[in-house]
């Protein structure tokens, strides 16, 4: 039923990071849970539901934030001891809040990620993955990119210690011991694993895992070799998945998939036919979703899945009905018990306005006198900066623990912000100066009251590179505002890939230099998003790219006094070399630079271009005539003398309208990219076309394939 689920609101604790709330295990058979979860003040705090109320079991002081909370315990026991990572430490707590320990480990950044597993305790740091057998060092493994989570296979089901990785380069690392078995090749970042079913699957040997971008998937372990099982796509384009649980809350023997997503999409899937899970029922909550599980919570008997959200609200969906069926005197009896709750809320509220008027004028009083200290409130911004494939435009995803009043976007460089439909914020441009201040994008979101989260869409232009800065201004007193930074690097369009087409006609470009492979390396990383900021293990790497606005595609293959890049696009290999060469100079380093251009490669990518050209020209002439037509069908009533090409356009008028109004400036764009290759393709024979350029943006115009590779090939 995708009909409405009764949901309450338990409690609140603070700000939480993801997987940090469970449920211990019920103690009777079909006896209430206890709650307990972890915040970022460093507080845990373990509560049960009496009568809808959260009653408190126990509470931890404040410390330092917790990253991970898991419950552990012997294997084939209830699952009831505490665990939680703070900071590089590991510590324990039994479910009446007792610490029984105090884990110090040997790593020297913050845990991430932690799995346990009986004795066996799994931590990952950023790039460092350490096993420990009751907190002794076993394993140990460096990963090529960033560790976002790490799970084990279940040991009493499998008979061996299998831990997998997920990593940010969109990889699953099996390991044996302190190696690596295998890689697993996802579709996406994968952000979250969790045993399929709870224990594994039939095997023991299933994975769910998903991923930034919003895709689940299903993969079998295997002690040789994965096997995928399904994948859930997201073509609905919602948020990044950021937990996973699996728990029957239909009751019918099968457990269903429960997720939690960036956007704060709650999202049941159910297994109608044995093979790929369909989406049961959706429920949006306001903010992300950090932690999800299910379980019996508020009464005995009903069961409901409880989500926790980052600023730390605790949420649940009931399948306890909240109207009873009965007589007279049972709705009685409930509208009595609502009455006496909806009073004391109210002499609660009422009570915090008075203390917070208090406060108010004592803060007012002592900000005037003379020995005045003046204090920044602190609060927490959760913010996603990421490159959507579909579109080629980034995402900045800013969310806040308390109201968001306005945010200030400004750019040194210029970009485009496009619309995004699940944005109420009310937006104002500013004029600015680009050329003393290299000040080219200066626009106000000014947010409706209750908003802590903020979506922005934005689509740079690759060899523009510099900075985007977003000033978050929260509704809290004293004003202040928080200053958030993100690089928008010289290849920006580009994303990183698994393998690419080695088919095609390729331009290279080849340095040559005193330079070590950490300097190179860091060359890369400021040209090119997604590469790992520490420098890879071994002498070489090579990466793969695809820029996701043509399709075209890059190979970085580089060493100590070496790199070697390889595109099928000119204007990639021109904006590297220029970039590259910068970056050398800046730190005096002299290079040796040869290029090889394939003549046969601006053809190559034309051809992938004009359909794109071709489809863009087609819906502007579209929605230009739109307009004109509505006015045809009001003077003449109808519209059946219209050539049927012509009454389609105005059948599909608001599809149109959408399109285009999503992609504001796609045909500029475009023709920006053909007069770049064009330009770029001449450079490297020492040839300065620029007075050309009117000629060719007429050729554009005419959409003629054939006559734009001819003046390509005659200029």
């Amino acid at each position: 039923s995708r009909g409405e689920v009764p949901k309450r609101v338990l409690t609140q604790v603070g700000v939480t990071a993801q997987k940090t709330m469970r449920l211990l295990p019920a103690s009777g058979r079909k006896a209430t849970q206890k709650v307990v979860v972890g915040d970022q003040d460093g507080v845990i705090t373990c509560f049960g539901i009496k009568k809808g109320e959260a009653v408190p079991v126990f509470k931890t002081l404040p410390g330092q934030k917790i990253a991970r909370l898991e419950l552990g315990g012997a294997l084939n026991t209830p699952q009831e001891k505490i665990f939680v990572a703070i900071g590089s430490e590991v510590k324990g707590f039994t479910k009446r809040g007792k610490q029984f320990l105090s884990f110090e480990t040997n790593l020297t950044e913050s845990i991430k990620a932690m799995h346990i597993s009986g004795a066996d305790l799994f931590l990952c740091a950023s790039y460092i993955y350490n096993h420990y057998c009751d907190c002794k060092d076993q394993h140990y493994y460096l990963s090529g990119d960033k560790i976002n989570d790490v799970l084990c296979l279940p040991v009493e089901r499998v008979n061996c210690i299998t831990p997998v990785l997920a990593c940010q380069d969109r990889v699953l690392r099996v390991l044996q011991g302190s190696d690596l078995l295998y890689e697993v090749e996802v579709s996406g970042p994968p952000t979250v694993l969790a045993l399929n079913n709870g224990n594994g699957g039939d095997s023991g040997e299933e994975i769910v895992f998903g991923t930034s971008d919003g895709k689940v998937g299903l993969i079998q372990i295997t002690g040789s070799s994965p096997v995928h099982k399904w994948e859930i796509g997201n073509e609905k384009k919602r948020g990044g998945i950021l937990c996973i649980d699996s728990f029957d809350i239909l009751g019918d023997g099968v457990k269903e998939l429960l997720i939690g997503r960036d956007d704060g999409m709650l999202e049941v899937y159910n297994f109608e036919s044995a093979d790929d899970p369909v989406l049961l029922y959706d429920h949006a909550l306001s903010e992300s979703i950090a932690s999800i599980q299910g379980g019996c919570v508020g009464k005995d008997g009903y069961d409901e899945i409880l989500a926790c959200t980052y600023s730390g609200w605790l949420t649940g969906l009931t399948t306890e009905p909240m109207h009873r069926e009965g007589g007279s005197g049972e709705e009685l009896k409930l509208s009595q018990e609502m009455q006496s709750k909806i009073s004391s809320l109210r002499s609660e509220v009422e009570s915090l306005q008075i203390k917070v008027h208090q406060e108010r004028e004592k803060y007012q009083q002592s900000s005037q006198s003379s020995t005045a200290v003046s204090s920044v409130p602190a609060f927490s911004v959760n913010d996603k900066f990421t490159l959507n494939k579909d579109d080629a435009s980034y995402s900045l995803i800013l969310e806040v623990q308390t109201a968001i009043d306005n945010v200030l976007v400004q750019s040194d460089v210029p970009i485009d912000l496009l619309d995004v439909d699940k944005n109420s914020a009310v937006v104002s441009f500013s004029s600015c100066d680009s050329e003393p201040n290299s000040n080219f994008v200066l626009a106000t979101y000014r947010c409706q009251a209750n908003t802590t989260r903020l979506e922005l869409k934005v689509r740079s232009i690759e060899g523009q590179y510099g900075t985007l800065q977003a000033y978050v201004t929260p509704r809290i007193q004293p004003k202040t505002c928080q200053v958030h930074q993100y690089q928008i690097k010289p290849l920006s369009l580009h994303q990183r890939t698994h393998s690419i087409d080695h088919d095609r006609p390729m331009n290279t470009l080849i340095l040559k230099g005193q330079f070590s492979f950490a300097e190179i390396h860091s060359w890369v990383v400021f040209c090119l998003p997604e590469v790992p900021e520490k420098t890879p293990a071994g002498d070489s790497i090579t990466f793969y790219f695809q820029n996701t606005f043509l399709g075209t595609q890059l190979e970085s293959t580089y060493r100590k006094g070496e790199g070697l890049f390889k595109s099928d696009n000119i204007s990639t290999i021109s904006i590297l070399k220029d970039v590259l060469s910068k970056e050398a100079t800046k730190r005096k380093i002299n290079l040796n630079i040869s290029y090889d251009i394939n003549e046969e490669s601006v053809r190559y990518t034309l051809k992938l271009i004009h359909p794109k050209l071709e489809y863009q020209q087609l819906l502007a002439k579209k929605v230009h005539l739109i307009d004109a037509l509505k006015e045809l069908q009001v003077h003449e009533g109808n519209v059946d003398f219209l050539l049927p090409k012509y009454r389609s356009i105005l059948e599909e008028s608001d599809q149109l309208l959408e399109e285009y109004k999503k992609q504001p400036a796609h045909l500029e764009r475009l023709y920006g990219m053909i007069t770049d290759l064009f330009i770029d393709k001449f450079k490297f024979k020492g040839t300065n076309v620029k007075t050309k350029v009117p000629l060719l943006l007429e050729i554009l115009d005419g959409c003629d394939q054939d006559g734009l590779i001819a003046f390509f090939e005659a200029a």
